[in-house]
């Protein structure tokens, strides 16, 4: 396949289930909060997809797109309340450090991230709180909602965020009743990790990436605005 191609092995977009083989190239995506552009997209490689479990891998040094200050400067260079106000633009760049293997179970308002240091020694898993992801022929889109999880190897959890989760209120980008739901997911998240489920108890963290799989390239059009396929 060439690069930049998003590869689709779905069946039809009409169709109840849509999957992509091992080694497909899609792009993960979020829209921006309260708007409908997207500020987010990775490019990643399809290491698993069936009606359990998607899971993929950003490769190190994958050009993806980041929301900036319009002048430019990092979002977490901005103070907090100030962050979510200044207007925002997006540039290209690239994923730096290690890569990272993402999986999301299909209508589940998280997914889960593994980081790795150097040398493949396991970081840590990353409880990503967002609307459950949406399908269409070249990958999945979603919203980040701001509050996140951190589950050390040792299986200590905390809350990421919280700070940024209460300044997203006060700013507007979620109202009253998403802010709860959120929550919601935050505590059904913390019993999945209490009870050591899926996918901690899978043995994720010993995957490696298959080493003729390329980095994904970036498409041009990566902005398009496609018919969604399924949740």
């Amino acid at each position: 396949m060439a690069d930049g191609e998003a590869v689709s092995a779905a069946v039809e977009a009409s169709g109840p289930t849509a999957f992509w083989a091992p080694g497909s190239r899609i792009l993960w995506r979020y829209r921006e909060n309260g708007g409908t552009h997207f500020h987010i997209v990775r490019p990643v490689t399809v290491v698993r997809d069936d009606a359990e479990l998607l899971a993929v891998w950003l490769a190190p040094g994958t050009e993806c797109v980041k929301p900036v200050l319009a002048d430019g400067t990092p979002v977490h260079s901005e103070p907090l309340q100030s962050r979510y106000t200044k207007p925002r633009t997006v540039q290209r760049d690239r994923w730096f450090g290690t890569g990272v293997l993402k999986l999301a179970r299909p209508g589940e308002p998280w997914s889960v991230w593994l980081f790795w240091e150097p040398g493949w020694r396991f970081k840590n898993w990353y409880v990503n709180l967002e609307e459950p992801l949406a399908r269409w022929a070249g990958g999945v889109d979603s919203e980040d909602h701001f509050l996140d999880i951190t589950v050390a190897a040792d299986r200590r959890w905390e809350w990421r965020d919280e700070d940024e989760f209460a300044q997203a209120q006060r700013d507007g980008l979620m109202d009253a009743a998403l802010a709860e739901r959120v929550r919601r997911a935050g505590r059904s998240a913390v019993e999945v990790i209490r009870a050591w489920g899926p996918p901690f108890c899978d043995g994720w963290q010993h995957w490696r990436p298959d080493p003729s799989w390329a980095v994904p390239s970036l498409p041009e059009d990566w902005d398009r605005t496609p018919a969604h396929v399924s949740s």
